[in-house]
């Protein structure tokens, strides 16, 4: 898994693209917990349930169904969330799916569930560039953690801001694009 800080960069970074009026606040900081959540699966752990285990690390809590269920639980509290149904839905099924799709481009552990409830098999992309990042804290603050957070960087940081000017600038034309276009004939 890329560390538990780097899952929040990618809605983030999208959702200050879009802008507050697509993105309200309160649905931007719920965005970045949701893309976090699914590693709670950790805390299994501690109750003896196996890595390799539905229930375990990377299992449903990574799934596309998990996603699911977050976007729709946002859908139906989006007038609390300051924004409309669709973007609340879209976006946090987006913010939570990018967790399991980017710990699939990691070089470690077991795989991700992604298509649980239909399969429990774990998958990984054919690049996997993202160097993983160890369990626990202690471990995450040694020479391994430095290169993680370097990988991090290289693979999700700037990707992550590339998108976002992208995105910024695409709106920028799209807008100037919409205030130019002729009104047509005045009655």
């Amino acid at each position: 898994m890329p560390s538990i800080i780097s899952h929040a960069v990618v809605p983030l970074a999208v959702g200050l693209a879009l802008g507050s009026k697509a993105i309200p606040g309160r649905l931007l900081v719920i965005g970045m917990i949701a893309a976090m959540l699914p590693d709670a699966d950790v805390l299994a752990f501690h109750f003896g349930v196996p890595y390799a285990h539905q229930l375990g690390h990377r299992g449903i809590t990574h799934s596309l169904a998990f996603a699911l269920l977050l976007a729709t639980l946002a859908w139906i509290f989006a007038r609390q969330l300051a924004a409309s149904r669709k973007h609340a839905c879209l976006f946090m099924f987006f913010a939570t799916a990018s967790h399991p799709l980017l710990d699939m481009l990691t070089n470690g552990g077991l795989g991700v569930a992604l298509i649980w409830p239909f399969s429990n098999e774990r998958l990984f992309f054919p690049l996997r560039v993202i160097e993983v990042s160890p369990i626990g804290i202690r471990r995450f603050f040694s020479a391994t953690g430095v290169r993680v957070l370097l990988s991090e960087l290289q693979w999700i940081w700037i990707p992550s801001a590339i998108a976002a000017v992208i995105i910024v600038a695409w709106r920028r034309i799209f807008y100037a694009s919409e205030c130019r276009t002729p009104q047509g004939p005045v009655s």
